[in-house]
């Protein structure tokens, strides 16, 4: 079951190993596009590449059989790929290499081994996301804070930060609207999420009621 359905003795590809080994890795990209639909946000453009991936990358191993040439040629077309696309989250590149493995399988007529690695890291992957593991424990937050330039900013809201933060960062300081008022930018650890608006409350009475922003800071350390 988990040897090659080509033979070593194959000079010449046969159409029917071809046709085998491409409908197995079109139906393993499907299923890969659906474990990576799971519990994530996706574009169609990227479910349509990763579901096409693995025929791709069977075929491109199919053609080079061995050719030392055409392989070294097959590479440094690869290599140029990377400088004509943008960098993708953790989980997006994740699924990339996983549709690059079945490919691999595929290419070289091992499709029992594609099927088994196909069942194994798409159940750890669905199990993995189901459950809490890996959720940071704490969630910080990035606020935004609108103040008059006669108000001194330093230490202004420490009392509040004690009070509703484990934790209150002042990351940067700028003017605005034509240095009348100052913006200031925090990262904070909330001691609990239910109290953010008591929380947002006592700093628009400190602040004179200008302009306060809180939300999640955007999740750029994903990329790899």
């Amino acid at each position: 079951m988990l040897n090659s359905i080509l033979t070593t003795e194959e000079t010449v590809l046969t159409i029917e190993s071809f046709l085998i080994c491409t409908g197995a890795m079109l139906l393993f990209g499907l299923v890969l596009a659906g474990i990576h639909m799971y519990r994530n946000q996706y574009s169609k453009n990227f479910i349509l590449t990763l579901t096409l991936l693995p025929v791709i990358v069977q075929t491109i191993i199919m053609l080079v059989n061995g050719n030392l040439g055409t392989g070294v040629a097959v590479m440094g077309a690869f290599s140029l790929v990377r400088f004509r696309s943008a960098p993708g989250n953790a989980r997006e590149i994740g699924s990339l290499f996983f549709g690059m493995a079945l490919g691999l399988a595929g290419g070289m007529g091992y499709i029992g081994i594609g099927a088994l690695l196909l069942v194994l890291v798409g159940t750890a992957t669905i199990i993995l996301v189901t459950i809490p593991f890996g959720v940071p424990k704490s969630i910080y937050k990035s606020l935004k804070i609108t103040i008059p330039e006669n108000l001194d900013y330093y230490g202004i809201f420490d009392d509040i930060f004690e009070t509703y933060t484990k934790k209150a960062t002042l990351l940067s300081v700028k003017t605005v609207n034509m240095g009348s008022l100052y913006e200031l930018r925090y990262e904070i650890e909330l001691k609990n999420e239910e109290s953010e608006k008591a929380f947002i409350d006592e700093l628009r009475v400190r602040n004179g009621n200008l302009t306060i922003v809180c939300g999640r800071i955007p999740s750029g350390k994903e990329e790899l």
